[in-house]
């Protein structure tokens, strides 16, 4: 029996009756008017669905009184938006002439059925013959009393299958259409591959500098020579400085601030990277093939940070050891490999956000990456093309 009753506690059966009383405002004032010509205003919703903003509000509405929960919810089943297409116009047309329908409907049942129930109260109570538009009783009789309840029964159901009836409908016809829901598809995804992107630079950039900073300053320990602990510091302190100016761009993105993309740093940049891997013990010998500054922007920026990501795995797992660094600008095709002796502490192939994140990076691009052991070395090759 609660459950039964439990739409009526329900907010959400009100404002759609509300949503469906809406209507018959408009339809009782016209009737007031001209009661001869009553579908006049049936066919005046025609043109009136053709008007991309009706779609809007009549969403803004159907939200707000039939599906309220979903409110603001990006994938709610109603849209807010404008018609974009003749047969979202369409959609309209059909949506006011079945809720026009519904409103009448629920007239009748929110009016009459109320007078049908105080007609039997009536002539159940025996004192008055009933004569009314609805009904005509020239004898009461107790007996009607049994009947009281049938129309209390059908003004509940009434109430609550036109308020779902109404709320169907609405998803149906004023739902997103194929081109909604693909372009909202396609606003989802960018927002996502914008947070790995941010995600990736993070851990590359601030990665980095941490591994570094743990590894200048576990050697200034370790040497006990003050100036080789002062070159640590300064090593230290510029890379610290670097990542602060990537996390302060990070951050502008997320805060929505205009920001030029071509802040980030490039492939022209490189030897700073170098620098900062042979300040933390590392031997590098690096050869660069090829004009840097003809590498496309995306290409150059994405380059610098897989570089970057490369010589961070090589000394966070492998420490001081030789490098060999080749970056080579070929015709169509920018090549980047970084090379070191393998040791236990390399993890093997597919493992590591790190190593993830320059795939992603080299997939974006319609590169490639390879990872893992090569002829006792732990290689890192990736090719990006250029175009």
């Amino acid at each position: 029996m609660a459950r039964f009753l439990r739409p009526l506690f329900r907010g959400t059966t009100y404002t759609r009756l509300l949503h469906l009383w809406v209507p018959m405002l408009f339809e009782s004032v016209w009737l007031f008017i001209d009661m001869e010509h009553w579908w006049v205003p049936a066919l005046v919703l025609v043109p009136l669905g053709l008007i991309p903003a009706v779609r809007m509000g009549e969403g803004v509405q159907a939200q707000l009184l039939l599906t309220p929960g979903e409110r603001g919810d990006p994938d709610a089943a109603i849209a807010v938006s404008p018609s974009a297409t003749w047969r979202d116009r369409f959609r309209t047309v059909a949506w006011l002439e079945v809720r026009a329908v519904l409103s009448a409907l629920a007239l009748v049942v929110c009016v009459w059925l109320p007078v049908v129930t105080v007609d039997l109260v009536r002539a159940a109570s025996g004192f008055t013959p009933v004569d009314s538009p609805v009904m005509t009783v020239s004898q009461p009789h107790w007996a009607y009393a049994l009947l009281v309840p049938l129309p209390l029964l059908a003004l509940y159901g009434g109430i609550v299958g036109l308020g779902e009836l109404a709320t169907a409908i609405a998803r149906r016809l004023l739902g997103p259409s194929a081109a909604e829901r693909l372009t909202a598809l396609e606003e989802r995804t960018e927002q996502l591959l914008e947070r790995n992107r941010i995600a990736r630079e993070l851990h590359d950039s601030i990665g980095h500098a941490l591994t570094v900073a743990v590894v200048q300053a576990g050697a200034a320990r370790a040497a006990g020579d003050p100036e080789f602990t002062d070159r640590a510091l300064g090593a230290i302190e510029e890379t610290g400085r670097a990542a602060l100016e990537d996390l302060e761009r990070v951050l502008a993105v997320l805060r929505e601030q205009a920001r030029p993309v071509s802040s980030r740093p490039t492939l022209a940049e490189a030897d700073r990277l170098l620098e900062s891997a042979r300040g933390s013990g590392a031997k590098v010998d690096a050869e660069v093939t090829g004009a840097l500054e003809t590498v496309p922007g995306p290409v150059s920026r994405e380059g610098y940070r897989i570089l970057q990501e490369s010589l961070t795995n090589v000394l966070r797992h492998a420490g001081s050891v030789p490098v060999q660094v080749r970056v080579a600008v070929g015709e169509g095709t920018l090549g980047l490999e970084v090379r070191n002796p393998l040791t236990a502490q390399i993890p093997g192939p597919g493992r590591g956000s790190g190593l993830r994140g320059i795939r992603e990076r080299a997939a974006l691009l319609g590169g490639r990456a390879h990872t893992g052991p090569d002829a006792g070395d732990w290689q890192v090759h990736v090719e990006l093309p250029l175009r």
